[in-house]
């Protein structure tokens, strides 16, 4: 298990690098996380919702998704909501103090734990992450995903700590020390994380952590600049470049407060032909070439801020000059003329009026569609793949254009010029949509061949794995699986 001394010290990326190694050293990996909270999520083969995290370990471990790895996901719809996954499938939602403080998690973590066992007798080893804190000692009664997980998988724990943030010394050594003794036996190792500069000037900080603590130090990750994995969460995307580039196809993603699944976006940034930011001003969303609305959480809400914050009107003026508007999941709810929510699903607005860019009416239902699909689009053979998560039904109100035509015979989005709206998170992984989108704003001299997203990630998971292993005692981590 990779635990962490706190949240965003880098377990997410360390347990897929490990997922890359051990599949590399000829084991057979999986990951396995008991709880996560998180908007970017998954569908796996059988339809069923994960998150999108151990999605890509299991895809840096190279097998398939499944819930076994991500039992219960917690996805929050408001500051003290959140919409309860377990094993793939929507169980409602819960107040944050309802979900921490009920009687529900005897069964919840029977339901963890079983997860868990099925996914050992399939695989080994098991990459288990933690969640935040290993030593939140309020929530130990309640903690589903780090030392009871632990515990129950008799797992050897290598805590992670993020020497970048400071306060390497006071992380490590106090959580530890506020672990139990059953608990504290189970951490083998200490991984310090996103070093910067020469590590040789670490190596008396690593004796005298291991005095202090009695636990070796597995070894020193330094950051890296030039390794490209997903993460885990959006709250660094308004800090990327939001200046138009000449010579570049630009691409503006509106940046909602409930956005959801950013991930979509992680290939545009790569191609060589694009620029992509993230906005939520209306003067750089009206530089763009193209306007991208994303998926959301709470489609009602967002659409309102959009009104509110002069993003609608934006959005509007720009279809209105002849740039390309893309709605995705959400997105392309909020394009069409109008959004129900009769039973409450998110809101007690009942109904709001859409941006009114497609002909096309929302209404939101209980229960979630997840599953993932093959489809063509436009009209065209290329065969591309990706997933839906979304509870709207979308109807169209008059004769128009169905956008991608899905595998099984059904239809999927429309397009009206150079308006678009779909259901398919993942479509721009596909290099052909991408050329098709672009192709409009390309010159002859940016007319390079196409880029191809999933040669990209491997190339990605293979040098995150040759880093880590570099800089880690791998006979030591060996040792302590074997034990």
């Amino acid at each position: 298990m990779f635990a962490g001394t706190g949240s965003d010290v880098g377990k997410s990326v360390i347990a897929a690098a490990f997922c890359r190694i051990f599949k590399q050293d000829g084991y057979a990996p999986a990951p396995f996380k008991a709880q996560n909270m998180a908007l970017n999520s998954y569908a796996t083969p059988e339809g069923l919702e994960i998150g999108r995290a151990q999605a890509v370990q299991a895809e840096a471990a190279g097998v398939p998704c499944h819930t076994d790895m991500n039992p219960l996901l917690l996805k929050p719809s408001a500051d003290t909501i959140c919409q309860v996954i377990l094993n793939g499938k929507s169980i409602g939602n819960q107040h944050a103090i309802d979900y921490f403080t009920s009687n529900n998690k005897a069964v919840l973590r029977q339901e963890v734990c079983a997860a868990f066992d099925r996914l050992n007798a399939r695989y080994n080893p098991i990459v288990l992450e933690g969640a935040g804190s290993i030593s939140e000692i309020n929530l130990r009664e309640v903690d589903l995903v780090n030392m009871p997980m632990a515990i129950h998988a008799k797992a050897s724990v290598i805590l992670v700590a993020d020497i970048d943030r400071g306060g390497v010394f006071a992380s490590v050594y106090g959580s530890i020390l506020l672990l139990n003794e059953e608990e504290r036996k189970l951490v083998k190792g200490i991984l310090i994380n996103k070093f910067r500069g020469d590590i040789r000037l670490f190596e008396s900080g690593i004796k005298m952590l291991e005095d202090l603590c009695g636990i070796p130090v597995v070894g020193v990750v330094p950051y890296y600049h030039d390794i490209h994995i997903e993460e885990e969460d959006s709250v660094m995307l308004h800090t990327k470049n939001r200046d138009a580039m000449t010579g570049k196809v630009n691409i503006a993603v509106v940046l909602l407060q409930h956005m959801s699944n950013f991930t979509d976006f992680n290939s545009l940034e790569r191609d060589p032909r694009i620029h992509l930011y993230y906005s939520n001003r209306p003067g750089e969303i009206a530089e763009a070439d193209i306007v991208i609305i994303p998926g959301t959480k709470n489609t009602l809400h967002d659409l309102q801020i959009l009104r509110r914050d002069g993003l609608a009107q934006a959005i509007i003026q720009a279809q209105q000059n002849g740039k390309t508007v893309l709605g995705i999941c959400g997105g392309y709810q909020m394009m069409g003329r109008e959004i129900l929510d009769p039973t409450e699903i998110e809101s007690d607005f009942g109904q709001l009026p859409g941006l009114s860019l497609l002909p096309v009416s929302t209404t939101l239902e209980g229960e979630k569609i997840t599953k993932q699909v093959s489809f063509t689009f436009a009209g065209g053979m290329t065969s591309c793949t990706g997933y839906e998560i979304h509870n709207g039904r979308t109807k169209m109100l008059s004769e128009i254009q169905s956008l991608n035509r899905i595998d099984d015979g059904t239809m999927d989005g429309c397009f009206a010029g150079k308006c678009f709206g779909t259901y398919i998170h993942g479509i721009l992984d596909n290099a052909e949509f991408v050329d098709f989108l672009i192709q409009p704003y390309l010159t002859e001299k940016e007319n390079e061949p196409l880029f191809d997203y999933q040669k990209f990630k491997e190339e990605q998971f293979n040098k995150l794995a040759d880093h880590v292993r570099k800089h880690v005692d791998m006979k030591l981590v060996y040792s302590f699986i074997n034990k």
